[in-house]
């Protein structure tokens, strides 16, 4: 199953972040570095109002003991497992305020065979660089920007499929 291949990545991924001192949480994927939320959304796909709403938003549930607390995620990471619809691409494209707080990364060139991830990230989390670094260095996967992220991708192709 393509979703529960991701899940582990993401496992492992946490593991690995406990090494460098950041916290993270068993059930949760989220990653609290320098103070700050880095939350990790698994999804196959989801509709672009819908993203609209979970990315402006910015909240992540944090467990602590038997009780949650909602916090603010300072950097949010969709990651899917299914290539995302052109509509969510275009949406995220044309909002400015994403760019510098909100990642994608499409695994699905990875969950077909291919070790490639085509990714979406002008943000400055150090935890998505480390995430990056981490699926290069653990399974071998090339990571690839959208071609040409700057124009409409009607005008562009994915860098992984040209």
């Amino acid at each position: 199953m393509k979703t529960s291949r991701i899940w582990e990545i993401l496992k492992k991924f946490k593991e690995t972040c406990r090494f460098r001192g950041w916290k993270t949480s068993e059930n949760e994927d989220w990653v609290e570095a320098d103070l700050k939320y880095h939350n990790f959304l698994l999804t196959r796909n989801i509709h672009p109002s819908s993203f609209l709403s979970i990315a402006q938003n910015r909240k992540c549930v944090v467990r602590e003991g038997l009780s949650y607390r909602v916090v603010e995620a300072a950097y949010m990471a969709w990651v899917f497992s299914e290539t995302p619809s052109e509509s969510l691409l275009n949406l995220f494209l044309k909002n400015p305020n994403f760019s510098k707080k909100v990642a994608l990364y499409d695994l699905s060139p990875f969950t077909e065979g291919r070790n490639t991830c085509i990714k979406l990230n002008f943000t400055d989390s150090t935890v998505f660089q480390e995430f990056e670094s981490f699926l290069e260095k653990e399974f071998g996967i090339k990571i690839e920007q959208y071609a040409n992220p700057k124009q409409s991708l009607e005008d562009c192709t994915l860098a992984g499929t040209a």
